[in-house]
């Protein structure tokens, strides 16, 4: 059994999953996010990052984002509205069904996507060094195969 007495020190010393996730994520978000901004991209935040991952430069509907990013549409409206504002994305008729709109990212948006590949190849490419290569391909894999959640959980809304 598990008490919460003296938590914080067991999570300094023995991390458990959720805590060791956040820190990796936000490392990456930060060191992303930074040189986003020292390029000119000083609108994005971190909050713009799941759907930025997603973009797809044939682009895709909201309610697929909604899928791929495990946000539920409000949110995925709200996000893609600001990314719109910021001239990232732009809604276009989906030509297979002219009453949905497909989520494509501008000449802006590509750059962005261009450059979040780039730092995060480069994050890759240093871990892989720090860790050794066949590490990292055996960290990747196991990150994939604990990634999803049991198919009875939802997201909450």
């Amino acid at each position: 059994m598990t008490t919460t007495k003296r938590r914080a020190q067991r999570q300094q010393w023995n991390p458990d999953l959720w805590v060791l996730a956040a820190r990796l994520a936000e490392s990456i978000e930060a060191e992303l996010f930074v040189r986003l901004n020292e390029d000119g991209h000083s609108g994005l935040r971190p909050r713009h990052g799941p759907i930025v991952a997603f973009l797809d430069e044939d682009g895709l509907r909201a309610t697929e984002l909604s899928r791929l990013t495990g946000r539920n549409k409000q949110v995925v409206g709200r996000l893609v509205d600001e990314l719109e504002q910021l001239g990232y994305v732009e809604r276009r008729p989906d030509p297979d069904d002219r009453r949905a709109k497909l989520i494509v990212p501008t000449a802006a948006g590509l750059e962005v996507v261009r450059l979040g590949d780039q730092v995060v190849a480069e994050i890759e490419r240093r871990n892989a060094e720090r860790i050794g290569r066949r590490s990292y391909a055996e960290f990747r894999e196991a990150l994939r195969r604990i990634d999803s959640p049991p198919p009875e959980l939802r997201p909450i809304e």
